[in-house]
């Protein structure tokens, strides 16, 4: 028996108003404008009902939970606004205003097959407790709640629901499945939340039994449970390349196989020597890239002591020499002030360091569920800022003290030429400007701090970038180069006195040497490295250059406080007198009170070589170099 109810001004559908139909089979409810809610059983305990329709209905608001309670033959549940073929998603279902999901909206076989499919439904923002108990014995082959307005999955969603498959993609709103959405469900083997903004999983229960898991564009899911809960999952496609070193060395050996394992016949069936047979590892999309390979941010040992070792010489070298300069009473002279410039720098590169290392402790054997969170986030846009700021203000000012030296040596016999302090002050606001918006640069987009873990600017897809990290390193050849020069015109410069003994020749040409020696270590490798990965040719891997961040990156940042002041007489002397004045090493103090600072003027050199030694020993041994 077939009924229709159509073209009426019926409001409600009141309880059990069907309950004397119990030869009714077939169901149609169409083009009731006026109807609003459908009371409670009221399909309930009709025998032979196999199918109903609900059409055209655009002002239903509710249906009752129970309203389908014991409906054991129904077979087709049809829930749409328009007519099927007016209307490409023939199972769309769009009721304004309406909040709550409480019944299996589309229920159909297919060769003894259930399915429900859900979907495009915009107003539907909850999955509530108990939503689809009691329409279906049967296992149901696959739920469909896609694109719909779902912002939550609330606790017994699924109780007493038996499905192999569930896909919520394209639900953006969702943020939150709760932890007891599956409880009493049972049979669930694959589960696709893509394009949502859910931020963590089920509990294990659910994915225990997950075979397949889908979560591509789920920007939100950053970090994944503990990969023992999947326990049968054989395939993941997920967001992030970090995820699947999760999965990369799982490997499920078989203790028990199938006695069907030995049959001829298994290999013309791969998925049941899949489930039963073999010892099978987890299939993970998409892979990690070059870039972010399946390791933590210092994973060789040695790396890891090495860092914290640098860091620490790094910071601790350069806060001394920074606090030396600014708490002596000497007058702060043209060297001092850009010496005061190197050290900062240099502080900010162990600064850097040290962050690169904390990070790596706190996340050593799980990097993969910390990656996204540190790339993307701000720890890792401020480490790469400090890097890159620090970098170029250092080999600025380092061109800057060689250039000032060089020019004061010259220049010995023209007091009118000798740079002066506003001079100085002009040129270090340049460097400022130029360090602060060459780090700058990667957080607006070009280049980009999160492309790798330890946080440098490698990012050359684009045009602009390769041009910004090729431009920076060649740069930094450049003021090597620089450097190199300045200081064979000094050393040329010294050998001018005719007389000068040989061996005060050797002594000046170690001290520059040296000093070329740890400008070139510390620059030429990581340049011609860099610049080949900056034109998409790299020599070397991401793996492999760590080793150049922690032995020759940061080389010039532990070194200048030795070579550029401890070394130094000057800087020693102001050393001793500064901790004097809080009681410590008095007796240093008044030898260095006690000594004079004048130059003795040689009696084998003319005057004119006179001033040109005494501007040498004032800039290579008095306000900058070491001695031996």
């Amino acid at each position: 028996m077939n009924r229709e109810i159509n073209h009426t001004q019926i409001e409600e559908i009141p309880p059990h108003a069907l309950k004397h139909l119990q030869h009714l089979r077939i169901l149609y409810v169409f083009e009731n404008a006026a109807l609003v809610n459908i009371g409670a059983f009221v399909f309930a305990n009709l025998p032979e009902l196999t199918e109903i329709t609900i059409s055209l209905s655009k002002n239903l608001r509710s249906i009752h939970p129970d309203a389908f309670a014991n409906t054991m033959n129904l077979r087709r549940l049809h829930i749409f606004i328009f007519w099927p073929h007016k209307n490409k998603c023939l199972c769309c279902f769009s009721i304004k205003n309406y909040l709550f999901l409480f019944f299996l909206l589309f229920l159909y076989v297919f060769n003894s097959v259930f399915y429900s499919n859900m979907e495009d439904n915009i107003y539907i923002e909850t999955v509530p407790a108990n939503a689809f108990r009691g329409l279906c014995t049967e296992t149901i082959k696959e739920i469909r709640l896609a694109r719909n307005g779902i912002k939550e999955v609330a606790n017994d969603a699924f109780n007493r629901t038996k499905m192999h498959r569930l896909l919520l993609r394209g639900n953006k709103q969702l943020t939150h499945i709760s932890p007891d959405a599956f409880v009493g469900s049972s049979g669930l083997v694959f589960l696709d939340i893509s394009q949502t903004s859910i931020s963590s999983l089920p509990d294990s229960r659910v994915l225990g039994g997950l075979k397949k898991l889908v979560a591509e564009s789920a920007y939100q899911l950053k970090k994944l449970p503990p990969v023992q809960h999947f326990t049968q999952l054989q395939e993941a496609k997920l967001t992030y390349p970090s995820h699947c070193c999760a999965f990369i060395h799982v490997h499920r050996n078989r203790s028990k196989r199938h006695y069907l394992c030995d049959h001829p016949d298994v290999k013309y069936n791969p998925g049941f020597e899949r489930d039963y047979c073999s010892n099978t590892s987890i299939t993970c999309s998409p892979t990690p890239d070059k870039f972010n390979p399946c390791e933590d941010i210092m994973s060789p040992v040695l790396l890891r002591i090495l860092i914290w070792i640098i860091s620490v010489l790094a910071l601790l070298g350069n806060a001394v020499v920074l606090l030396v300069l600014l708490g002596s009473r000497s007058k702060l002279t043209v060297p001092r002030f850009l010496m005061c410039h190197l050290a900062f720098a240099d502080i900010c590169m162990g600064i850097y360091l040290v962050v690169i290392a904390t990070v790596d402790i706190f996340t050593h054997g799980r990097y993969y569920n910390h990656a996204i969170d540190w790339q993307t986030g701000l720890g890792c846009n401020a480490a790469g800022f400090f890097t890159v700021f620090a970098s170029e203000l250092s080999v600025f000012t380092l061109t800057a003290i060689t250039v000032e030296r060089w020019h004061t040596i010259t220049h010995a016999l023209r007091l009118d030429r000798k740079l002066r302090m506003r001079h100085a002050c002009i040129i270090m606001t340049a460097g400022w400007i130029f360090s602060l918006m060459a780090a700058l640069l990667p957080t607006v987009g070009v280049s980009s701090y999160s492309k790798v873990s330890i946080c440098l600017p490698m990012d050359v897809e684009s045009l602009v970038s390769q041009v910004y990290v090729v431009s920076l390193l060649l740069l930094n050849i450049l003021a090597f180069v620089c450097v190199c020069g300045c200081y064979l015109s000094i050393y040329l410069t010294y050998r001018k006195p005719s007389s000068a003994p040989a061996h005060a020749d050797t002594r000046v040409a170690q001290r520059m040497a040296i000093l070329i020696f740890t400008d070139f270590v510390c620059m030429v490798p990581i340049s011609f490295f860099a610049i080949s990965a900056a034109l998409k040719l790299p020599l070397i891997t991401v793996s492999d250059s760590k080793l150049l961040l922690v032995f020759f990156y940061p080389i010039n940042s532990c070194s200048n406080p030795f070579l550029y002041g401890f070394f130094t007489r000057t800087f020693r002397r102001d050393f001793f007198l500064l901790a004097a004045r809080f009681g410590l090493f008095k007796t240093q103090a008044q030898i260095y009170r006690t000594e004079t600072s004048s130059c003795q003027q040689p009696t084998w050199t003319s005057p004119k070589s006179s001033r040109v030694m005494y501007s040498l020993a004032n800039t290579l041994i008095l306000d900058g170099k070491q001695e031996f």
